[in-house]
């Protein structure tokens, strides 16, 4: 019973935060918001194809790791 009491507690709290964190933004914030969020999808545009190499690396040295395991 502590438990659900617990729980219907902090989501009454959560509720009763979200509301007030829903105000209009500072034309400021929001434009240094929008840059933000642009140059970090612009850096997760350049992680990608390092990522992908590296993946395709592990992969293959697994793949050969396995060959020559059963070669010898």
């Amino acid at each position: 019973m502590k438990k659900i009491t617990l729980i219907f507690t902090a989501l009454a709290m959560f509720l009763g935060f979200m509301a007030p964190a829903n105000a209009a933004l500072n034309a400021g914030v929001a434009l240094g918001f929008t840059a933000l969020q642009t140059d970090s999808l612009a850096m997760v545009d350049l992680v990608w194809p390092v990522t992908i190499a590296v993946t395709v690396a592990f992969i293959m040295l697994g793949l050969f790791k396995k060959a020559a395991a059963k070669a010898v």
